[in-house]
């Protein structure tokens, strides 16, 4: 008698044995780690079966990854896969190694990011000092900044915004979880004793052109990251004033 007890305890079934995922999991999990990129909610819902609800399913995801060593995040309202943030200490190498950012580029960065649309003479009346070519060199080869339009104004010059790199960069959703006015205070970022009716802008995402911009022109792109231009020089041993 015992040993058919014994028996039939050893064919029950044990209950930890894993548990059958929805499929809808499974499917978005498989899409998201095979991009290179992040995607947005629309281009997930295409490659889903009918029926499904890719937003309570993209919430059920985040909520399963929450704990673990990559966690789902939303930057520039697109999904992706990224380090969770407590282990970032194993990217230390690959980010020291990174070329920092000069102090004049952080600033410049920092205006585009809360002025946009913005113009190089706009920044370097907030700045008060003149800017250089190069620092927005740098800041468009990043893939931070990129041209926007042409400021309807004598001269037509470019105007600048942030890119969805540059939110992915800094893991922002959108441009308004930039920090406000207190929280720039709190983090010692800005004096605390400021002058009255200071105030930091509200940045927009709309990424539609304003009233006094006008739209880019072929080959502004490359002009924006064009190198100067040499002066020439007349070559040595030329026979200048023909001959004799």
């Amino acid at each position: 008698m015992a040993l058919a007890e014994v028996r039939v305890e050893e064919v029950e079934p044990m209950d930890n044995e894993p548990q059958a995922r929805p499929e809808e999991l499974r499917l978005l999990e498989a899409l998201l780690f095979a991009s290179s990129e992040p995607l947005d909610t629309a281009t997930l819902a295409k490659r889903m079966p009918d029926g499904v609800d890719v937003k309570a399913a993209l919430a059920q995801l985040q909520a399963e990854y929450a704990t673990r060593g990559v966690n789902l995040v939303r930057v520039a309202n697109k999904w992706t896969f990224r380090t969770a943030g407590d282990l970032a200490w194993l990217m230390t190498r690959e980010s020291t190694e990174t070329r920092r950012l000069s102090r004049a580029a952080i600033e410049v960065l920092a205006i585009i990011a809360y002025h946009q649309p913005v113009t190089r003479a706009e920044i370097e009346e907030i700045r008060g000092v003149v800017t250089s070519k190069g620092t927005l060199d740098v800041l468009l080869e990043t893939g931070w900044i990129k041209p926007r339009g042409r400021r309807k104004t004598p001269g037509r010059p470019l105007t600048f915004g942030t890119t969805d790199t540059f939110l992915s960069q800094f893991t922002l959703e959108q441009l308004g979880d930039l920090p406000g006015l207190e929280e720039l205070k709190g983090t010692g970022l800005l004096d605390s004793r400021l002058p009255t009716g200071f105030s930091v802008p509200t940045p927009s995402d709309d990424p539609a052109l304003r009233e006094d911009e006008d739209p880019l022109e072929p080959g502004d792109l490359d002009l924006a990251l064009a190198p100067a231009v040499e002066p020439e020089t007349p070559e040595e041993g030329g026979n200048e004033g023909g001959e004799g």
